[in-house]
């Protein structure tokens, strides 16, 4: 499972969604997000999944790569319907003792299955088209304007970058202390669940330490260059939109309005 994880993780492609500028792949997600939540009929989340499925095809990553991380979210996925088809009020379809399934439960229980779904897909393809410095210097640039009000844009997103650099970082280390434990005859597989948790005491401990040791070198690394971020901060490879990137607002916007006109109709 620990490999099934795909948030974080960039596929190296030629695609038009590679090549897009970061601010609008981040805007893009955002719409997409925003969709998601507007939508509550067939015809919406039918709308949703063409636009979707679009995004996929023209990225050129591989579909079971990306439906790979589904996988990661499966138990979360399982409680949130198990809580909405039993704890959602109103017309009763089945009782057994002091639980009940409900029309409406049932109809809630899809609508956030799918939307949990779509938001990690949709997340995981705006990382994997997008490296961490190219999201790091696309939201700080979209943030910008917060500098005004004394909001530390730069600390943020430089943040947000290294959580998202360390991801899979983290992830091939848990692998090896795993791959590590279950030599020395730790079982992660069988038991119940209480005999499973306890099993993960062995794993969770070394790689904490990992990663806070990982923190302090890097820490210690940019205190030893002198490193400090702000406004005299120069980039590499400024961010400049290109024609690529004005057709893809044009049709992000147009996706947007697609979404609020089946909002305000009901659909």
């Amino acid at each position: 499972m620990i490999r099934d994880i795909t948030i974080g993780q960039y596929y190296p492609a030629k695609s038009v969604i590679h090549k897009l500028d970061p601010r609008t792949k981040l805007f893009g997600t955002l719409v997409f997000i925003i969709s998601v939540f507007l939508f509550h009929s067939i015809a919406g989340y039918a709308v949703a999944t063409v636009f979707l499925a679009g995004m996929i095809l023209i990225s050129t990553v591989p579909v079971k790569f990306i439906f790979k991380g589904l996988k990661a979210i499966f138990m979360i996925l399982l409680i949130t319907m198990v809580f909405n088809i039993f704890l959602t009020p109103g017309e009763a379809l089945v009782s057994f003792g002091i639980f009940k399934i409900t029309k409406e439960g049932l109809s809630m229980a899809v609508r956030m299955a799918i939307r949990l779904v779509y938001l990690v897909i949709g997340s995981s393809l705006m990382t994997l088209t997008t490296t961490p410095n190219q999201l790091t210097d696309g939201l700080e640039k979209s943030l910008r304007p917060l500098n005004k009000i004394h909001v530390p844009v730069h600390e943020i997103a430089m943040m947000m970058s290294i959580a998202l650099r360390f991801i899979p970082i983290l992830l091939e280390e848990t692998d090896k202390i795993m791959k590590a434990q279950i030599a020395r005859g730790a079982d992660f597989e069988n038991g119940n669940l209480i005999q499973k948790v306890k099993n993960m005491v062995p794993l969770l401990v070394p790689l904490f330490i990992s990663a806070f040791r990982r923190a302090n070198d890097l820490a210690m690394a940019m205190e030893a260059r002198c490193y400090h971020g702000g406004d005299n901060r120069t980039q590499m490879k400024p961010l400049k939109y290109k024609k690529r990137d004005h057709i893809a607002y044009l049709i992000l916007f147009a996706y947007l309005a697609v979404a609020i006109g089946f909002r305000v109709a009901g659909l």
